[in-house]
């Protein structure tokens, strides 16, 4: 049985991140499409996880990436409209149990372009 995984996000000018909170992961699969992501792995005990998320506007999928860490695998993707935010990750307005703002990631925009930056700087040199 899969179940999904706990997931935060947050909204930046450029960037949405999503963060699927699953220690020890492997077998990980991310497709990032135009308005879709799809999520998958499995933990040390061999429990999957699977999340789909129909995004609430267009991302340019050649420009998101996604990166894993012992405790999670978090993705960027690249906004079509830059400086536009985004109210919700999902296009239904309704908040699966699973989701959740990242409110220690999430901050007011003004000035926040070279943070953003040096943050996809960082998760590209990985």
């Amino acid at each position: 049985p899969r179940q999904p995984a706990k997931t935060l996000w947050y909204d930046r000018p450029r960037y949405v991140y999503l963060e699927f909170c699953v220690e020890d992961s492997r077998d990980v699969k991310v497709i990032i499409e135009e308005q879709r992501l799809v999520f998958s792995c499995k933990n040390a005990d061999g429990v999957e996880f699977y999340n789909e998320i129909n995004l609430f506007a267009r991302v340019n999928s050649k420009d998101s990436r996604e990166k894993r860490s012992d405790r999670s695998i978090t993705c960027f993707m690249r906004k079509w409209k830059e400086k536009v935010a985004w109210p919700r990750i999902t296009r239904e307005n309704i908040k699966p149990a699973w989701l959740s703002v990242d409110f220690d990631n999430w901050r007011d925009w003004e000035g926040d372009e070279e943070v953003e930056r040096a943050m996809v700087e960082q998760y590209a040199e990985v």
